[in-house]
Order: C-alpha cells, then sequence, then structure tokens
C-alpha cells in the first residue's frame, strides 16, 4: 500500500539499529534495518514486558513508497509509527 507521507518520513528517521520508546502507553524496543542503498527499510519492533509485536518493510520505488505489513493491518502499523516516541537517551 501507499502509505500516508508523514508515516514513511517517520520510518525513515527511526534511529539506525535498535533504540527503545514509547507507543500507546506500552514500552518498546525497535530495530530498523535498511538494505538495497537504503532503498528499502525493515523496523521490528516488540514490547517491553508484553506481547505486542509490529513488523513493517517500507520501500522506495521509482513510483512512489510501499508500506508492505508483516502479517498485520496497516492501520496497526500507521498508528505505531505515529505514536511511537524514541527515548532520550536513545537518541542519535
Amino acid at each position: 500500500m501507499t502509505p500516508p507521507q508523514d508515516v514513511a518520513d517517520r520510518i525513515r528517521t527511526f534511529p539506525p539499529g535498535t533504540c527503545t520508546g514509547r507507543a500507546a502507553g506500552k514500552r518498546y524496543v525497535a530495530t530498523r534495518s535498511q538494505f538495497s542503498a537504503g532503498r528499502a527499510i525493515k523496523l521490528v519492533a516488540e514490547e517491553l514486558g508484553g506481547q505486542d509485536y509490529i513488523s513493517v518493510n517500507l520501500y522506495d520505488l521509482t513510483s512512489g513508497p510501499q508500506l508492505n505489513p508483516c502479517e498485520m493491518p496497516s492501520a496497526k502499523i500507521i498508528a505505531f509509527v505515529r505514536a511511537f516516541i524514541v527515548d532520550e537517551s536513545d537518541e542519535p
């Protein structure tokens, strides 16, 4: 799916590697990995002390960004990405 522009932009600005943060009152550890010279981004987040899990791929194609959630609704990914705030200690 073509993501809202703010969602694609926020995924691109997640710190590279692993960070911790909060979304919707829950704590998460998130990992952003880049592939194909930065044209593909994988974002995985796991709730600390809970069972929530987020997994998505963002592809920057010539036709525009494409969001591919991994076995979960796009709405869940969009809500998480919009809500996630990186812990200050993990900001670049």
